[in-house]
């Protein structure tokens, strides 16, 4: 895959040389280009932004050093040998950045990064590039940064895990949270390691038994119980089918009922009456 990022702060982007996209670039999975956009000014001051039309705060990035930019990215990709880019714009006002949207560009073979300062980028040069590559505006959160580098990293190193080579056991990822193709999009559960005492807290007996069934419906409920406290919404919108005899067991256990109007194994919803909290 290659990856290109178009910053102002090439600086910031130092960590796509450690850990993990680290590895993946020293062993050829990953080819990065980080490209300072004010090599793409023509005045002295290298000015990348100008005051907005209709008024209003702050500052908007111009147009030409972006297209400049862009266009000799494109340019010299296309020249050695890689198709088929995709622009990802890192922008509070996208489309939530979710593990299923990494598995999707983790199959494109080519992705351009424009992280943006002040107020954004000029909505033109967006425009421009969607009708040249798919476009993907996305939101690490809601809340707003400075500037966009720190979702590159975020985007960069979800996306670089996942393609082949890059972990040690290339299974690893499939039993993430949030990982596409489960019976239902569940947080990860507890994890544990040696050793089985520490400070006099024991690792669960359940872990130590060799019984691979109950160490495997251990966790699943450990995972009911960590997202039933943190993110019970995952547990709302799972489909119709996403929980089995004994998943349904524990959801009551933790306060969940079935839709009344539904199937029989249909979706839940949270009951307001004493339940475990």
């Amino acid at each position: 895959m290659r990856l290109d990022v178009v910053t102002i702060f090439p600086e910031y982007l130092e960590p796509l040389n450690v850990s993990l996209v680290g590895k993946a670039r020293a062993r050829g999975v990953l080819d990065v280009h980080v490209h300072d956009l004010r090599d793409w000014t023509h005045d002295r001051h290298h000015t990348v932004d100008d005051t907005p039309y209709g008024g209003g705060p702050g500052m908007v990035m111009k147009t030409e050093p972006w297209g400049d930019a862009l266009d000799s990215v494109l340019a010299d990709g296309y020249e050695r040998g890689s198709g088929e880019p995709a622009l990802i714009v890192p922008t509070p006002s996208g489309r939530p950045f979710t593990q299923e949207l990494a598995v999707r560009l983790s199959e494109r073979p080519w992705l351009i990064f424009t992280p943006a300062r002040y107020e954004g980028i000029d909505r033109r040069v967006v425009d421009e590039y969607a009708t040249r590559m798919p476009v993907y505006e996305v939101s690490i959160g809601d809340y707003v940064l400075a500037g966009g580098e720190a979702a590159v990293l975020v985007v960069t190193e979800a996306v670089a895990r996942l393609l082949p080579g890059v972990l040690g056991n290339a299974e690893s990822h499939r039993d993430d949270s949030f990982a596409p193709g489960a019976m239902a999009s569940l947080l990860e559960g507890p994890v544990h390691t040696k050793p089985p005492l520490w400070r006099g807290r024991e690792v669960p007996d359940v872990l130590l038994s060799g019984h691979h069934g109950k160490i495997a419906r251990w966790r699943r409920d450990e995972a009911l119980r960590r997202t039933t406290a943190h993110r019970p919404d995952l547990i709302e919108r799972s489909g119709p089918g996403s929980f089995d005899k004994k998943d349904r067991e524990m959801l009551s256990i933790l306060g969940w009922a079935p839709d009344p109007q539904g199937e029989p194994y249909g979706r839940f919803w949270r009951r307001t009456d004493g339940v475990e909290e």
